[in-house]
């Protein structure tokens, strides 16, 4: 399994995936998950995958290898929804290729995706591509998408996340949020792979890994797992629960060990 999270605030678009392929207890890989469908200026097209290894690649060949049995390829889309269009047809393909070769059985999960970029001078846009081939839009109320492992990620992206965010406070909140899914879950793991695509234009798109060995990302996790401890401690205790005397813990003490 993985981990997929895409955000969109006012100040640009992110899009990050990890990295871990897990086949059992004792297989485990990397293989990269976020993919570069179309880079050119006017024209930057970023799928961050899910689910089925071989369902994934299968969705991206037809996307970006010519031809690939498509009526219309993603180089003719003459927008966002157009995109995300081709790109659910692609995905809905490799998924029934995937169950006719395999059985239901054994096929259960196939891809899904998260799409973003933007075509020509518009905004960033955001799209999770369903494993049915169907999608939805990213939009103001909840400035996110995730795919994959998500819950032990979200509670920070519900609580922090604004569409007012700057991106350089949704990036950091991203990795906050990655750590947090590392630390409670290991299907999910470094490296992390991350696109920023800012919102005004001529700007440059940032491309990072971020591996083992990431400075930035190590003292941000341990500074957000002191300031949590910190946090925490400073909370009052529940008034509902008196302070016991210590002639009596002793003695619930010793009951516990008899």
């Amino acid at each position: 399994m993985t981990y997929c999270l895409g955000l969109l605030v006012d100040d640009g678009l992110l899009l990050m995936a990890d990295t871990r392929t897990n086949g059992g207890i004792d297989n485990i890989s990397s293989y990269r998950k976020l993919h570069a469908l179309s880079d050119e200026p006017g024209r930057e097209l970023y799928v961050a995958m899910c689910g089925s290894l071989s369902a994934s690649q299968r969705a991206l060949a037809r996307l970006i290898e010519p031809g690939a049995g498509r009526a219309q390829s993603l180089g003719e889309a003459r927008s966002m929804t157009e995109a995300a269009d081709l790109v659910g047809e692609a995905v809905r393909s490799a998924n029934k290729e995937l169950l006719e070769a395999l059985g239901p059985d054994k096929a259960k999960s196939g891809c899904s995706l998260l799409l973003g970029g933007r075509i020509g001078g518009g905004r960033p846009r955001l799209f999770l591509v369903y494993a049915e081939g169907n999608h939805i839009e990213c939009q103001r109320e909840i400035p996110f998408l995730q795919i994959g492992e998500t819950k032990y990620g979200r509670p920070i992206l519900d609580r922090i996340l604004r569409p007012s965010t700057s991106l350089p406070a949704a990036i950091k909140v991203a990795l906050l949020s990655f750590d947090s899914a590392m630390r409670s879950n290991l299907s999910i793991a470094l490296p992390i792979d991350l696109i920023a695509i800012p919102a005004a234009p001529g700007l440059p798109t940032v491309a990072r890994r971020i591996g083992q060995n990431d400075a930035y990302f190590a003292d941000l996790s341990q500074r957000w797992s002191a300031t949590l401890a910190e946090a925490a401690g400073a909370m009052p205790d529940p008034a509902f629960v008196p302070e016991l005397e210590p002639v009596r813990a002793l003695s619930l003490v010793a009951e516990a060990r008899a």
